[in-house]
């Protein structure tokens, strides 16, 4: 006899919402443990292909991985040597950029009490008043600061030794997920593997290709301005690049900022025009043509995905929360009861503003 129980609505949103609670908790809970398993994994989907060619050519597949994460690991080492030599004239030159910044702030009170007339002493009162909140919020920083660096360093050590397990065992658990859903769901199984695999690597490498483009933009037309650390500025401004709307302001904010300690006021103009127009080239030709995406998401969603993941993992979350919620939307369009939610993380409204060059 089949008997089947209907939950009243109220009672179904009340599970859903504490299911929703207990997946978020644990999510924050298993920080320290989830993010370099992420990474791991992230890095080693796009690494395959390489480890693939090498036991073609009938190499040793433990071998082929160690050759592979090498490689890599160096290529990752120049690139921190080179942020590293560029942040060294930085700081050789926070002094004079740290004098210049004091002489404005003299110079805006002797405005401010011109025009307001405000006697500079209340105007000095006021800046000390804001300098002491600021220097006791950063030093009760201090102690979240270090535990952050901490997690940093555990996920930058945990994340190679992942990195390997998951190449060289591989087949492995590709097979632990076709027994998993079973013999009836192979074709599906396989369709969002590879689906998920596809996304990941066109993700990863027109996102790299991107972030070379923008950041010889920045670092070109900042130069031609002649700002000064003009190749570390535009690096940064590129990888802010990666989260949505909120990293472009950023970065355009430390443009701004350096170009009025260094130059006269109308460069802020300058770079804030040189930003829109490169902005303008990476909306309009490098995103659709090179990154690409498989799996479009609305910008709400973006969003929402951007801010969830900075409250949850903080900046971490917030660059893997785009890649993450793409995997979650893909897999919705392939399982016919979670459609809806695919159709409701997508984007099927016209473009507000586009570009076509014809040609």
């Amino acid at each position: 006899m089949n008997t089947t129980i209907k939950l009243p609505f109220y009672i179904k949103f009340t599970m859903l919402l504490a299911g929703l609670y207990l997946l978020i908790s644990m999510l924050s809970i298993a920080q320290t443990i989830l993010l370099p398993l992420i990474y791991a994994a992230i890095i080693a989907i796009l690494l395959s292909p390489l480890v693939s060619y090498l036991e073609s050519k009938h190499v040793n597949r433990a071998i082929a991985v160690g050759l592979v994460l090498f490689f890599a690991l160096i290529l990752i080492a120049v690139i921190i040597l080179f942020f590293i030599s560029q942040i060294d004239v930085l700081i050789e030159a926070w002094p004079l950029l740290t004098a210049k910044f004091e002489m404005m702030i003299d110079q805006f009170v002797a405005w401010a009490s011109d025009n307001f007339n405000t006697r500079p002493r209340k105007i000095d009162a006021l800046l000390l008043e804001a300098k002491k909140d600021i220097i006791a919020s950063s030093q009760f920083g201090i102690g979240s600061t270090i535990s952050a660096v901490g997690s940093v360093l555990a996920t930058a050590l945990l994340t190679p030794a992942y990195i390997i397990m998951f190449l060289y065992y591989q087949p492995h658990l590709l097979k632990f997920i076709h027994k998993l859903f079973g013999a009836d769901n192979d074709h599906e199984v396989n369709e969002i593997l590879t689906a998920i695999k596809g996304i990941i690597q066109s993700y990863l490498v027109g996102l790299s290709v991107e972030i070379v483009i923008v950041a010889a933009l920045n670092s070109a037309g900042l130069l031609l301005l002649g700002i000064p650390y003009a190749i570390l500025l535009g690096c940064m401004g590129a990888l802010l690049n990666l989260i949505p709307y909120v990293g472009g302001l950023i970065a355009a904010t430390i443009f701004m900022i350096i170009a009025l300690l260094t130059k006269t006021p109308i460069f802020v103009l300058y770079v804030l025009v040189i930003y829109f127009f490169v902005q303008f080239i990476d909306n309009n030709f490098l995103v659709p043509k090179i990154v690409g995406s498989k799996v479009k998401l609305n910008a709400f969603i973006s969003i929402l995905a951007v801010i969830s993941g900075a409250a949850l993992w903080g900046v971490p979350g917030m660059f893997l929360s785009i890649p993450l919620v793409a995997i979650i939307k893909l897999i919705a369009d392939h399982i016919k009861p979670l459609k809806p939610w695919g159709f409701l993380l997508g984007d099927s409204m016209p473009p507000i503003f586009r570009f076509n060059a014809k040609g």
